[in-house]
């Protein structure tokens, strides 16, 4: 199979007490086989937003317009419209880091290469191109997950985070290491050799290319109907320390 997903139930270990984080959350994720280009995979992304988007509006309008009216912030509808007809900013984070370090905008903390982005600096880099979603790509190698495909350079990898006016982070994605010497290297340092072996095996008898991502279903409610807390999005929302029956 070529191109498969799944639609299911995901679960965050870590102590999230935030507006963007549910301790259980449903996940898309998706992936492809036969895939070299990460420009392939953002834009399947690009055109998943944008197709689930205007069927929201055109199928589902009145549902919409109760939330533009009593719930969502002003210009919200007029936001997602500009949304629809605009392509999505793509940067580097080396390009984003540096826009940051240029701006000298006030922050808790500073942007700074090999970091991770905070919330401030995720709403920053999407203001300053135009309050439209913004692909972030090509992050440092020592931030991200093994699997994720190393570039040229060394230091980072094939992978992006689309960043959303007011949510940050919507979904992540990447190209996946095909090299099976590199995946060996890159666990042997993690100390994942022999947990992960089944994981080699994949590489070494064989395979194809592949990339893939996953979008949080919660957040892609969060960012569409324009609602403040990810904790409104369902009826029994789980998050740490909290969990109704």
């Amino acid at each position: 199979m070529a191109r498969v997903y799944t639609f299911n139930p995901a679960f965050r270990a870590e102590n999230s007490q935030g507006r963007r984080h549910l301790a259980e959350f449903y996940m898309l994720d998706a992936e492809f086989a036969f895939v070299s280009s990460l420009d392939d995979v953002m834009q399947n992304v690009e055109d998943l937003v944008k197709t689930t988007t205007r069927n929201l509006l055109e199928k589902n309008q009145e549902d919409f317009d109760f939330y533009m009216k009593r719930i969502a912030s002003k210009g919200h509808e007029e936001s997602l419209h500009r949304t629809l007809d605009t392509q999505f900013a793509r940067v580097t984070y080396t390009e984003a880091i540096e826009m940051l370090a240029k701006r000298n905008e006030v922050t808790h903390c500073k942007p700074q290469w090999g970091h991770d982005l905070s919330k401030e600096h995720e709403q920053l880099v999407v203001k300053h191109y135009g309050g439209v979603p913004v692909f972030v790509t090509d992050w440092p190698k020592s931030i991200k997950p093994f699997y994720m495909r190393g570039n040229d350079d060394k230091k980072t990898v094939a992978c992006f985070d689309l960043l959303v006016p007011k949510v940050g982070e919507l979904c992540g994605g990447s190209l996946r290491e095909e090299r099976l010497r590199l995946l060996e290297t890159s666990l042997k340092k993690a100390g994942l050799a022999d947990t992960l072996s089944w994981y080699l095996d994949l590489r070494r008898y064989g395979g194809a290319p592949t990339g893939g991502y996953g979008i949080g279903f919660e957040r892609y409610l969060q960012w569409s109907l324009g609602i403040q807390n990810i904790k409104d999005t369902l009826p029994f929302p789980r998050w740490a320390h909290h969990c109704d029956l």
